[in-house]
């Protein structure tokens, strides 16, 4: 995943120094979210218990510091502000908050159909 993602797809001569904050910051929250599932495997595979409380340990702060990444990306991007907002915190099933969103464009049955066997 982050291979593709480390390296800039355009001349930086280019990209505005947003554009580039903005790569930094997407390529270290696909950074932090590998390490979460990294060490959420480790601590679930081991059969050491105190190893997989210290992996579970790590994992939280990997978790934080991936939070940390989506909120300075709220702040700087009208675009995830904006789907933050409306995602985020919602009780209900998440493709019935974007058929909400939408007025019924755009969510899983009204793009595909039913699945199979419905």
């Amino acid at each position: 995943m982050a291979g593709a993602s480390e390296s800039y797809h355009e001349p930086l001569e280019r990209l505005s120094e947003r554009t580039m904050n903005m790569h930094r910051a997407l390529v270290s929250l696909q950074e932090e979210l590998e390490a979460v599932d990294w060490y959420q495997q480790r601590a679930e595979g081991s059969p050491d218990q105190a190893l997989s409380e210290v992996l579970l340990h790590n994992m939280r702060e990997e978790v934080e510091h991936a939070s940390m990444i989506l909120e300075w990306l709220r702040r700087n991007s009208s675009d995830f502000d904006a789907q933050l907002r409306e995602y985020l915190f919602t009780e209900g099933p998440i493709a019935e908050e974007e058929a909400e969103a939408t007025g019924g464009e755009g969510s899983p049955q009204s793009t595909i159909g039913p699945l199979k066997g419905e």
